[in-house]
């Protein structure tokens, strides 16, 4: 079984990419969507981010409020490593245990979209590593548009996270979107042939 290993820095189009191949018939384990689910109202992760950040990352209903965690979690690189201690560990046991089920189930090509992908060592379990990149004023003005955050916010999480020129020499694949999906979309189809792609389609 083939692993592509996608990572990239917010607002790059890491989640653009995934669901494209996803489109595709790639089956997607998607770090975010492990992270969401462990942090359910009630649960012990939500318990321990609750007593680390304050009751302040909390909703009414006691759910997590996401951009208030992210607010605080990215204001400095302390917050951001104490948010990564939290979560890092178990989101790689879970996703250990689905790049397993999908060995089991004899694919051939799977993609582990995860923005701490090389923070969490899971670059480990990548055959290759492809990066979604885009230039910092495109990212800012998406993130800005989509989060309803101001410059100010994007840009500290922008500086709290691996550098981009770090993300590429680390990469053997770089994908280039800082212009239109339709662009990004012909890189993906490229490097899908080059992995013989068509063994995997559904």
């Amino acid at each position: 079984m083939k692993i592509i290993g996608l990572t990239g820095g917010i607002g790059s189009g890491k989640s653009t990419t995934s669901s494209y191949l996803a489109q595709k018939g790639c089956p997607v384990i998607d770090a975010d969507q492990v992270a969401r689910e462990m942090v359910g109202p009630d649960s012990p992760v939500l318990k321990e981010l609750t007593e680390a950040f304050g009751p302040e990352i909390l909703l009414k209903d006691g759910s997590l409020d996401r951009k208030a965690l992210a607010d605080t979690a990215f204001s400095s690189k302390s917050e951001k490593e104490k948010l990564d201690s939290i979560m890092l560990r178990q989101i790689v046991q879970i996703v250990l245990r689905q790049l397993e089920e999908y060995r089991q189930e004899g694919r051939q090509l799977i993609a582990l979209d995860a923005p701490l992908l090389f923070e969490a060592g899971l670059d480990q379990q990548a055959d290759q590593i492809w990066i979604v990149d885009a230039e910092d004023e495109v990212r800012i003005q998406r993130v800005m548009e989509r989060d309803g955050a101001t410059r100010q916010q994007v840009e500290a999480r922008i500086n709290n996270q691996m550098s981009r020129q770090e993300q590429r020499q680390r990469a053997q694949k770089v994908l280039n979107n800082s212009t239109v999906p339709e662009d990004l979309y012909k890189q993906i189809d490229g490097l899908l042939e080059a992995l013989n792609f068509e063994a995997v389609k559904k």
